[in-house]
C-alpha cells in the first residue's frame, strides 16, 4: 500500500494520530577529484545563450509549465546542465534553499557508495554469553545483535521493475531461529534480547511529523528492522450487512491490542477506514466500513518500538520450534548496564546472517524511494567510518563529506537521511553538484542505473510512458506536503547528456497535478535540448 505524503505539518509530540485511508565525511577523501562544478566550468553566458534556439525552445516551454494556473503560486527551482562540458543550459532560483523531498536520497546513497563501497554487507548474529550444555539447556540470555542490516525481511532480489516478495515476512528471522535451533537449543533459562545498542535511541529524526509515525515510510530507526519495522492489518468484510469486520495480523505477535470498530456495508458501498495510534501507545484503533465482498484490504502500519517487537517475535518463532523460554522476551538500547572487560565471559555466536552486497539495497533505496533503509545508511556510514553513534554526529559527518564532493557548505542542510524531515534544505545547483560528482566515480554508473527509470519502473514507472522521455530519463522523485521534486540524469533525442534539479515547494497542487508539471520540464529537456542535426553534405560536382 502506497500512502501519499501530503500530511499536515504538525510536529512529533502532538495529541492522538488518525489517519484516513480512502480507496481511490569526517575525514573522508574523494574517491577522485571533485568533477569542475558548473559555477567554474565553462558556464554558459546570456549573449551564447540567446543564440542557440534549442535552449530558448525548452526555456518558452519550461516557463509555459510554471506560469500555468495552480503552478505559477509556487516556488520553482531549476537547473540543467551538460554532463559533458558543465555548460549551463537553464537555471531558475538554482542558488535558493528547497526542500527537497525524498530527493535527499541522492545524496544519502552517493554517500554510502563512497564511504562503504558497493560490496559492503552487514553480519547480523544471534550470540549468548551463557553456556549451553549437552541436554540442549542455555544458561543465559539469547541475544539478537541488531546491526543495522534493513533486508531482514522477504523481499526478493535483485529488484527488478517492483518489490517482490517471496515467504512470511518474517522469513530472515525464522532461519536465524531454525539455526539456533539446529545447534540443539531445547531451554533457554535467561531471556531473548533485541539489542540496536548499535545506535543511539533515536528512532524519529528531527523535523518529521506525527502523522508520519504510523505508515511504513515513517517507521521507526533502529539497528534492529525486522520487515521494514512494518505489520500488516488485513481487514475482510463479514457476510452480512452490520457484521463486524475480520482481522489478522502478520507477522503474528500479540504485541499491539487492535481494537476492532469496522462494520461490513452494503455491497457496491464506498469503503471508508480509519486507523489511529495515540504515541508511545500499544492500542491500535481500526474503524470505519468495508463493503461487503468486497476483496480484503491490507494495511501496513509501522512499529513504534522495533527492538522489543522483534524480541516477541523471534521469542515466538523459537517457542513454535519447541524451544523453552524461562525469561522474557526484551530490548536492550545504548546506554543501558551491559557485561564488559573482565567480567564479561566468551561470547558464542550460535546463528549469522550474512546481507547481500550494499549496492542491493541502495538499487531498492531509490527505485522504491525506501526511508527506513536510507536512514539506515546514513547511520551505518557514519558508524563504520567516523564512529558515530547518534544521528547528530552523522548528520556532521555526511556534512563534511558532502563539502569533499565539492558542494558548498551552506547549500545542503539534511537532518536525516531520507527527505522526510521538513527541516531539510538544499539548492538545486547542490543536487546537481551531487550528481555530478557521482557520475565520476567508479560506482557513477551503478549510482545512475538505481535511480528510477521514465515509463519503466520505480517510482517512475507509470510516469512519462509513450513519451519522449521514457527511458531517457533515470532521476529521482521525491513528494512531500507542498513539495515535488524529480532530480537526475537524462539523455536528449539528440545524444546530448544532461544532469538536472527540479525543485518545486509552496505549491498547493494534488499529486498528479504536481508531476505532470515536472515531467513536462523533463520530457522539454529530451525533446529539445541539443544542437539541431546538421544535414549531410553531398559530394561537389565538377
Amino acid at each position: 500500500m502506497v500512502l501519499a505524503r501530503r500530511l499536515p505539518a504538525r510536529l512529533l509530540g502532538c495529541a492522538a494520530l488518525c489517519m484516513v485511508v480512502s480507496t481511490c565525511a569526517g575525514n573522508i577523501a574523494a574517491q577522485s577529484q571533485p568533477p569542475r562544478s558548473p559555477d567554474s566550468h565553462r558556464v554558459a553566458t546570456n549573449a551564447k545563450l540567446a543564440k542557440r534556439k534549442d535552449v530558448a525552445r525548452f526555456r518558452k516551454r519550461v516557463e509555459g509549465a510554471l506560469s500555468a494556473p495552480g503552478p505559477d503560486k509556487g516556488l520553482w527551482g531549476v537547473l540543467v546542465t551538460d554532463a559533458a562540458t558543465g555548460e549551463v543550459l537553464y537555471a531558475l532560483h538554482a542558488d535558493n534553499y528547497f526542500s527537497p523531498a525524498s530527493d535527499a536520497k541522492l545524496f544519502t546513497t552517493a554517500l554510502a557508495l563512497a564511504t562503504l563501497g558497493p560490496e559492503y554487507r552487514i553480519r547480523t548474529t544471534i550470540s549468548t554469553f551463557g553456556t549451553l550444555d549437552e541436554t540442549g539447556l542455555l544458561r543465559g540470555d539469547l541475544v539478537l545483535n541488531g546491526a543495522g542490516d534493513a533486508n531482514f525481511s522477504n523481499r526478493k532480489f535483485p529488484y527488478e521493475k517492483k518489490v517482490e516478495r517471496e515467504g512470511p515476512p518474517e522469513k530472515v528471522l525464522a532461519e536465524l531461529a531454525d539455526a539456533v535451533a539446529a545447534r540443539g537449543l531445547k531451554e533457554i533459562a535467561g531471556g531473548v534480547i533485541a539489542d540496536d545498542s548499535l545506535f543511539q535511541p533515536e528512532r524519529f529524526p528531527s523535523g518529521w511529523t506525527i502523522d508520519d509515525t504510523l505508515w511504513p515510510y515513517g517507521a521507526a530507526v533502529s539497528a534492529i528492522a525486522v520487515n521494514d519495522n512494518t505489520f500488516t492489518l488485513e481487514i475482510r468484510p463479514g457476510e452480512r450487512e452490520g457484521d463486524a469486520a475480520a482481522f489478522t495480523v502478520e507477522p503474528s505477535v500479540d504485541f499491539y491490542t487492535i481494537e476492532n470498530l469496522i462494520r461490513t456495508g452494503g455491497r457496491g458501498s464506498k469503503e471508508k477506514l480509519a486507523v489511529a495510534r495515540e504515541p508511545g501507545s500499544r492500542l491500535i484503533r481500526v474503524s470505519g466500513a468495508i463493503p461487503a465482498g468486497a476483496q480484503p484490504r491490507r494495511l501496513s502500519i509501522a512499529i513504534e518500538e522495533p527492538a522489543e517487537y522483534a524480541a516477541m517475535l523471534l521469542a515466538r518463532l523459537l517457542e513454535a520450534r519447541g524451544i523453552r523460554i524461562d525469561g522474557a522476551a526484551r530490548a536492550r538500547h545504548a546506554g543501558e548496564p551491559a557485561l564488559v572487560g573482565a567480567d564479561r565471559p566468551p561470547e558464542t555466536i550460535l546463528a549469522e546472517y550474512t546481507s547481500l552486497p550494499l549496492a542491493e539495497d541502495i538499487r531498492l533505496v531509490n527505485k522504491n524511494s525506501q526511508d527506513l533503509h536510507a536512514e539506515l545508511l546514513l547511520l551505518l556510514a557514519a558508524h563504520e567510518k567516523a564512529g558515530a553513534t547518534t544521528r547528530e554526529e552523522a548528520v556532521k559527518f555526511a556534512a563534511d563529506f558532502f563539502k569533499t564532493a565539492g558542494i558548498a557548505g551552506d547549500d545542503v542542510i539534511l537532518h536525516d537521511g531520507s527527505g522526510l524531515s521538513r527541516r531539510d534544505l538544499v539548492t538545486p545547483r547542490a543536487v546537481v553538484q551531487m550528481l555530478n560528482y557521482a557520475s565520476a566515480q567508479p560506482w557513477g554508473e551503478l549510482y545512475r542505473s538505481s535511480l528510477p527509470v521514465a515509463g519503466e519502473d520505480g517510482t517512475l514507472s507509470e510516469r512519462m510512458k509513450n513519451s519522449a522521455a521514457a527511458g531517457h530519463v533515470f532521476a529521482k522523485t521525491g513528494t512531500l506536503e507542498h513539495v515535488n521534486s524529480l532530480s537526475g540524469y537524462a539523455t536528449t533525442l539528440r545524444g546530448v547528456h544532461l544532469i538536472f534539479s527540479i525543485l518545486g515547494n509552496n505549491n498547493d497542487l494534488n499529486a498528479q497535478a504536481a508531476d505532470t508539471v515536472l515531467d513536462a520540464i523533463a520530457i522539454a529537456m529530451v525533446e529539445e535540448l541539443g544542437p539541431a542535426q546538421q544535414p549531410k553534405r553531398g559530394k561537389l560536382r565538377k
